[in-house]
């Protein structure tokens, strides 16, 4: 985990627009941590396969996780084998963005979080389909009402021009005409702005300007003359609000019109936009499209993750303790009460356990060297040679039958007393056993 964070900051300090051929001793620092994050990783991927093998389900390229390892690695040798070949090849370099990815399988937590969203995708599919269908109807009902209102403009009558000193335009330009247009409404609809309540004209002094073209003086050209009364015809134009963004042309823009009002981020100006141009009761449409689409469809897909989520999290808990349970097991293969760590720490384990190993054989080698020079060094004793193990079974073969000969004496002379006693003593026996007593 500390490779990858170390890679995270590197990726984040590198600079391609400054460093484009790596001179620089600072992209080469960082281009010598990078070499060495890869090398890490590869062999760490080379480790893996040798401990778990390749192809299985439980081998290693039959985890999700380590498949996204070993891309990341492959696209790694890639670059270096494009980058030996002088090969610019920037789409492999981009792989790179993926190493972060590596830490969702390093920490537990953030794996079992990633595997519970992706469990939530099968339902999240059935309430997205269903929002699909009702952005679809509100696109198709946006597109009958309003396709190309948003493009309406006052223009000047064709029979009028303005004299050669005035430089104006065609049609009413606002001081920011892209986000802010003055949209009209033609005599067939029923819109809040027509071109008679087009602002009139003020000079530099901030003066208003209430003449008309009759009172021009093309001379001097200092006459106020209010030359936005003139803009009169209102007509389609070729351009829509935000550089063509937001109109309701075709199904695709009013999609793109429909996922900004839902937001809640500028929808307030596409609805005057639309006012302006068509009705006033135009606000229906968006109050309905943000009660559907902002206030319940988006909550009911929080709730469908919700939902999911605890029931795979519960899944997933009740899968640990059985994990557990099996690690705890005598039928584990660990031969131990305590689950496996992580693969570093059987790693670790594995490497004390070898120098533990390798210590004991240079100090018995140490011990041998030091008998053969004629030290006398405290040492165990010796294992028996072979004729001593013979000689040592042998002994403990006589001993044991020396034993069976004494116990079967003393069980036959026992015998034979009981017999003098009952024979010939029986009444001195008995007396006997009366004083005894």
């Amino acid at each position: 985990i500390l490779a990858i964070l170390l890679n995270c900051v590197t990726l984040g300090m590198f600079h391609p627009c400054e460093d484009i051929n790596c001179d620089s001793e600072r992209c080469k620092i960082l281009q010598d941590f990078d070499d060495f994050i890869f090398a890490f990783f590869a062999i760490e991927m080379v480790i893996k396969m040798v401990a778990l093998g390749i192809f299985g389900k439980k081998c290693y390229l039959g985890d999700t996780w380590n498949r996204l390892d070993f891309f990341i690695v492959l696209a790694g040798m890639l670059e270096y084998s494009l980058n030996l070949q002088n090969v610019s090849f920037s789409a492999v370099r981009t792989v790179r963005v993926l190493r972060p990815l590596r830490a969702i399988n390093r920490v537990p937590s953030m794996r079992i979080l990633v595997t519970l969203l992706l469990d939530t995708l099968p339902m999240l599919g059935n309430v997205l389909l269903l929002c699909f269908f009702v952005f679809f109807i509100f696109g198709i009902v946006g597109v009958q009402l309003w396709a190309g209102l948003l493009r309406n403009r006052c223009f000047v009558k064709d029979n009028f021009s303005f004299p050669l000193s005035v430089e104006l335009g065609k049609y009413f330009h606002t001081e920011n005409d892209d986000e802010n247009p003055f949209i009209c409404s033609m005599p067939r609809d029923n819109g809040m702005r027509d071109c008679g309540s087009v602002p009139k004209l003020y000079d530099e002094g901030g003066q208003q300007c209430n003449l008309d073209i009759d009172s021009y003086n093309s001379t001097d050209n200092t006459t106020c003359v209010n030359w936005n009364q003139y803009y009169t015809n209102c007509s389609a134009g070729l351009i829509n609000p935000f550089k063509g963004a937001i109109n309701f042309d075709n199904i695709c823009y009013a999609w793109i019109a429909i996922f900004q009002v839902i937001t809640l981020e500028g929808w307030v100006d596409i609805m005057y936009f639309v006012m302006d141009a068509h009705s006033f009761y135009n606000f229906i449409y968006f109050i309905l499209l943000i009660i559907i689409g902002s206030f319940f469809m988006i909550n009911l897909c929080l709730v469908v993750i919700a939902t999911q989520f605890s029931e795979t999290k519960q899944r997933e808990s009740q899968l640990m303790k059985e994990q557990r349970v099996r690690f705890m097991s005598n039928a584990s293969t660990l031969a131990s009460l305590s689950e496996p760590g992580s693969c570093y720490d059987e790693l670790l384990k594995y490497l004390v356990h070898v120098i533990q190993k390798g210590a004991k054989q240079v100090a018995h080698a140490c011990r041998f060297l030091a008998r053969r020079a004629g030290l006398n060094i405290a040492n165990s004793p010796p294992p028996p040679t072979e004729p001593q193990r013979s000689q040592n079974q042998r002994r403990r073969r006589k001993s044991s039958r020396q034993g069976s000969v004494s116990v079967h004496h003393m069980v036959h002379h026992h015998h034979h007393h009981y017999h003098l006693g009952n024979g010939s003593v029986r009444e001195g026996g008995s007396i006997r056993c009366l004083d005894g007593r």
